[in-house]
């Protein structure tokens, strides 16, 4: 199982190694599953709980919603344009931003399909020469 580079950066600095001390990934791991016992990884989490707060916002009509929702008067800026909220949500829910609008409504679905879409999945192991 691998894990994201800022995560065990994270792992890192709350147990005081720095990467100069040459200590392994799985040594860190490894520590952090004595000290913490099983959890999480970041990523799968920080998924989980975008998604949830999307589907919390879209069912209330406050200005949270009217912001997610709405649109900015002006141009875009030059470049590559930056990923939204809403491109979070269609790639891990695999639904439009319509679909998604109506599917937050029945909160059981939701659940469901937040759920799904908070595993992250795994990533190929690097072949060595």
């Amino acid at each position: 199982r691998r894990i994201h580079t800022l995560e065990m950066r994270c792992y890192r600095k709350i147990l005081h190694i720095a990467y100069k001390d040459r200590v392994t990934n799985e040594e860190v791991r490894a520590k952090i599953q004595q000290a913490s016992g099983p959890h999480e990884d970041l990523l799968t989490i920080v998924k989980r709980r975008k998604v949830q707060w999307y589907g919390h916002v879209s069912r209330s009509s406050g200005l949270a919603k009217a912001i997610l929702q709405g649109t900015v008067k002006g141009e875009r800026r030059q470049g590559r344009q930056r990923k939204r909220r809403e491109d979070n949500i269609r790639e891990w829910t695999g639904l439009e931003f319509g679909k998604s609008q109506r599917a937050v409504e029945n909160r059981e679905k939701w659940r469901k399909l937040v759920a799904k879409s908070s595993v992250v999945p795994q990533r190929p192991s690097r072949l060595r020469d």
